[in-house]
C-alpha cells in the first residue's frame, strides 16, 4: 500500500510557525508607527537619529545569523526560538518604558541581535519537516507573517497610539511574544521522529523522502566551502539589494503617507495596510505556482523588476498626485514580497543539509545589512531632500540590480523529480 506524506504537518506546524514569525515582525516594524505617532517629538529625536534608530535593528540582526542556523541544525531550533521569543518580547516592551535615547539605541540593536537567529532557525526547522516540492509554500507561510503582520499592525498600532499613546503601543505589542514562547515549546518538535502525533509509518515515510532528496545533492564538506559557492555569493548580493527596497519601504511608508494633506495617524494606519494585503495574495499565488511547476527563478526576478518600475514611476510622479503615487507604492509593495517563498526554496535544493542552513543564514545576514542600509538611507534621503523622490529612485535601482543578479545566479534544472518518484525511490 502506497504511503503518502502526512498532511497533519500543515495543520499542526504552519500556524505555529506563522504566528511566531508574525510576532517577531511586529516587534521590529512597529518603530515606524512609534516615530510617526509622537515618539520622535516627545523624546526630541532628530530626523537623523530617527533614521539610525529605525535601521539599527538590522545592524544587530546582521551578526548572529550563521551561529543561529548552526545551533538550530546541530542542537535545537525549538530551544533557540523559545528563548528568543522571551528575550525579544521584553526588549520590545522596554522601548515603551524608556525616555533615554542612548538606551533606545541599545534596545533596538539588541532586539536585532536576539531576532537574528529566528529566520535562519525557522528555515532550518521547516527543511526538517517539508520536502522539496512543498518547501516554497512552507517558506511562504513562514514569511507571510511579515506582510500579514504589517497589515493588521498598521491598523492596530494607529488605534493604540491614538487611544493610549506610543509607549503603551510598544508594551502591548511586546508582551505577547513572551506568552507565546510557552505555547511554541508545547506544540513543536525539532524532528519528525520526536513527534508523538505522527504514526511510525508517517515518520519513516517522511524520513525516507527527505533522505532521498539529500542523496541527489552534491556533497559539500563545510560552511567555508559552501560560502565560496558562486550561487551563494550572488544570492547574498541579490538579497542585500532586494532588502534595501523592502525595508526602506516598510519602515518609512507610514511617514510617507502621514505627510500627505489632511492625514492623521488612524488614516495612515489604514492606508499603510493596503500594500500588505496585495503582498499576502501575491505571495500565496507565487509560491503555489512555483511548487506546482517546480521552478524558482521565473517566480523571483520578474516581480523584483515590477517593483523597480513601480518605484521609478513613483519618482516620475513626484508630488503631483498623492493617490497615483500611492497606487504605485501598493504595486511595489506587493511585487517585492511575492518572491520570498520561491527564493528561500533555492538554497536547500542546491546544497546539502549540513551546510544549507548556514548558507541561508549568510544570505539572510547580507539581507539584514541591506535592510540597515535601506532603512537608514531612505530616512536620510527623505530628510535631506524634503521629499520622497530620491528615496524612490534609490529603491528602484536596488531592485533592478537585484532582478538582474537573480537571472544570473539561479540555474534551473531541466528535469525535477516529482515527490511521488522520490517516495518510490526512498522505499
Amino acid at each position: 500500500m502506497k504511503q503518502s506524506l502526512p498532511r497533519s504537518r500543515w495543520l499542526r506546524l504552519i500556524p505555529v510557525v506563522f504566528i511566531t514569525y508574525s510576532l517577531a515582525y511586529l516587534d521590529r516594524a512597529n518603530y515606524g508607527f512609534g516615530a510617526a505617532g509622537g515618539m520622535a517629538e516627545d523624546l526630541h529625536i532628530t530626523p537623523a537619529m530617527s533614521s539610525l534608530l529605525g535601521s539599527l535593528f538590522f545592524l544587530g540582526y546582521f551578526f548572529f545569523q550563521v551561529p543561529g542556523a548552526h545551533y538550530a541544525e546541530k542542537k535545537s531550533a525549538k530551544k533557540l526560538i523559545f528563548w528568543s521569543l522571551i528575550i525579544w518580547g521584553f526588549l520590545a516592551a522596554g522601548i515603551g518604558m524608556t525616555s533615554n535615547v542612548s538606551i533606545l539605541l541599545i534596545l533596538r540593536f539588541m532586539l536585532g541581535v536576539v531576532e537574528s537567529a529566528v529566520m535562519p532557525g525557522m528555515l532550518v526547522f521547516l527543511s526538517h519537516w517539508f520536502t522539496k516540492r512543498e518547501r516554497s509554500r512552507a517558506n511562504t507561510f513562514l514569511i507571510l507573517g511579515n506582510p500579514a503582520t504589517v497589515l493588521w499592525m498598521s491598523v492596530v498600532s494607529g488605534y493604540l497610539i491614538n487611544q493610549v499613546g506610543w509607549r503603551w503601543m510598544f508594551i502591548v505589542e511586546g508582551i505577547p511574544a513572551v506568552i507565546w514562547a510557552f505555547i511554541w515549546w508545547k506544540l513543536v518538535n525539532d524532528e519528525p521522529k520526536d513527534a508523538k502525533w505522527l504514526s511510525s509509518d508517517e515518520k519513516n515515510t517522511l524520513k525516507n523522502v527527505l533522505e532521498a532528496e539529500q542523496a541527489g545533492i552534491k556533497p559539500v564538506k563545510n560552511y567555508a566551502e559552501a560560502f565560496k559557492s558562486k550561487t551563494v555569493i550572488l544570492l547574498s548580493i541579490q538579497y542585500f539589494l532586494w532588502s534595501i527596497g523592502v525595508y526602506g519601504f516598510v519602515l518609512w511608508l507610514p511617514s510617507i503617507i502621514n505627510a500627505a494633506p489632511n492625514m492623521d495617524i488612524v488614516k495612515t494606519g489604514w492606508l499603510s495596510a493596503v500594500p500588505y494585503l496585495l503582498a499576502v495574495i501575491m505571495m500565496l499565488a507565487c509560491s503555489y505556482f512555483s511548487d506546482k511547476m517546480m521552478k524558482r527563478k521565473p517566480f523571483v526576478w520578474p516581480f523584483l523588476l515590477i517593483g523597480a518600475l513601480a518605484f521609478y514611476a513613483s519618482y516620475l510622479v513626484g508630488t503631483s498626485s498623492f493617490w497615483l503615487s500611492f497606487v504605485l507604492l501598493i504595486i511595489a509593495g506587493g511585487a517585492m514580497y511575492a518572491p520570498y517563498g520561491p527564493f528561500f526554496a533555492i538554497v536547500p535544493e542546491v546544497l546539502p543539509r549540513n551546510v544549507a542552513g548556514g548558507a541561508m543564514a549568510l544570505i539572510n545576514s547580507l539581507g539584514a545589512l541591506g535592510s540597515f542600509v535601506g532603512a537608514y538611507i531612505v530616512g536620510y534621503l527623505n530628510d535631506a531632500t524634503g521629499g520622497f523622490g530620491a528615496s524612490y529612485l534609490f529603491m528602484a535601482v536596488s531592485l533592478l540590480l537585484s532582478a538582474i543578479i537573480t537571472m544570473v545566479a539561479v540555474k534551473e534544472k531541466k528535469k525535477v523529480q516529482h515527490t511521488g518518484e522520490v517516495l518510490q525511490a526512498a522505499k
